[in-house]
């Protein structure tokens, strides 16, 4: 992990490795980051650990001493926690799964307070830390108002279990935890106005009378807690795909009084929908390889107009390709963040040079890389996965400093200090 000029932290999110237990999760990092950390020439490397519920549960005092150790040894921390995905992630069919189970289960309440636990453990002296989470369930799982006016109160009164916890937690141990919210296509919450109405209309009023009966706080005690410890996980994929501005979301958020805690670097896929018919198709077959089985692609439609619409996967997309009035798709598959082109299509790489220059007025501590999907990337995109994380990690320095002469060799310089 780099603190980089501003006091922000940078690093690559865990999940792009597979490996559901602890001791494959260990194995892991204990192969690649002190690896990576030497080819960054760092002094001091941080973490984006991402811990399925079978690792917190192997995770006991005993390996936890373990991991400390090996982490002071070489000079390594952890600051944020992916705690998005439950279960399994790699090599299965994940698709709609990865949202199992959602924040009306008292699953996912327990397992994120887990998660909780185990980064006040590891976390620095004044560090604050920070974990990502889903947006509260999937929208295609409820069929009419009152499901889902049942979903987000009971979402609404399982994340204000875990904020009573993360207070008890800072009064108790001195570490700083926030959850950060990561809205995404068809999500429960999948887009800025999205974030916004939720703050306004459950978790600020709704959840902020439970907390006053919870801790016996006045209304502006709680839901001052509440900005602070619920957040939003701006991935930079996700609000690209729904056509949000972050030019326009970083001001509505600061606006609504919501924080981004944490900033996930990804890209998605864009392309323009051609006329012509054998173009249309020569399309279709460069996105069918884009097409795989393990995680859904959500694909969102811009037309003439403007307006939008949204479809479950790009298989069903790719029904449509050949009828569809739609200008532009953008399609979630987490592409290597480097290219601005994959042969015909293109990146959403734009936002995030947007997003890096935001950051000068809208700092943000955490800053995580997370292309997970290496592994299912068409076999033609696919380099040595070692030196791909390598390379985003030297755009993403690049660009956040200004300066595209900058290799890992430079990075001791006083602009980039490490650690």
């Amino acid at each position: 992990m780099q603190v980089i000029e501003n006091g922000s932290h940078l690093t690559y999110c865990t999940n792009i490795h597979p490996g559901e237990s602890w001791p494959e999760v260990f194995s892991n990092l204990k192969e690649y980051l002190p690896a990576l950390k030497n080819r960054l020439n760092a002094e001091k490397f941080g973490i984006g650990l991402r811990l399925s519920h079978q690792a917190t549960t192997q995770l006991n005092s005993s390996e936890m001493g373990e991991f400390k150790a090996w982490l002071a040894e070489h000079n390594l921390y952890v600051f944020t926690l992916n705690g998005f995905p439950y279960g399994g992630f790699h090599n299965e069919v994940v698709k709609d799964k990865v949202y199992a189970p959602d924040w009306t289960t008292p699953q996912r309440t327990n397992y994120t307070k887990k998660l909780a636990h185990i980064l006040a453990k590891l976390l620095p002296e004044r560090v604050k830390g920070s974990i990502s989470t889903l947006p509260l369930s999937y929208k295609p799982w409820f069929n009419s108002s009152s499901d889902f006016t049942g979903a987000f109160k009971q979402s609404t009164i399982n994340l204000i279990e875990v904020v009573i916890e993360l207070v008890h937690l800072h009064q108790t141990t001195g570490k700083f935890i926030h959850i950060d919210l990561e809205p995404e296509p068809n999500g429960l919450i999948e887009n800025s106005a999205e974030v916004i109405d939720f703050f306004q209309n459950w978790l600020l009023p709704v959840g902020g009378e439970y907390l006053v009966n919870k801790l016996s706080i006045s209304l502006a005690a709680a839901q001052t807690l509440l900005r602070e410890h619920i957040q939003i996980c701006y991935d930079t994929c996700h609000f690209s795909v729904v056509y949000d501005n972050p030019v326009q979301v970083f001001r509505q958020f600061k606006e609504a009084g919501i924080s981004i805690g944490k900033i996930q670097i990804s890209a998605a896929i864009k392309n323009q929908l051609p006329v012509e018919q054998s173009q249309r198709d020569n399309l279709g077959e460069y996105l069918q390889k884009f097409a795989e089985s393990t995680y859904l692609h959500q694909v969102v439609a811009c037309y003439p107009d403007g307006s939008l619409q949204s479809y479950i996967d790009l298989s069903q997309a790719l029904q449509e390709l050949k009828e569809t009035a739609a200008k532009e798709w953008r399609t979630h598959f987490h592409i290597p963040i480097f290219n601005q082109t994959y042969g015909i299509l293109q990146s959403t790489q734009d936002d995030i040079l947007t997003v890096l220059e935001l950051l000068k007025d809208y700092p943000c501590e955490h800053l995580e890389i997370e292309t997970y999907t290496f592994q299912v990337l068409p076999d033609n995109l696919k380099i040595d996965l070692l030196s791909s994380i390598e390379r985003e990690y030297n755009w993403v320095i690049q660009h956040f400093i200004g300066d595209s002469s900058v290799e890992s060799s430079e990075l001791k310089k006083p602009l980039v200090k490490m650690g």
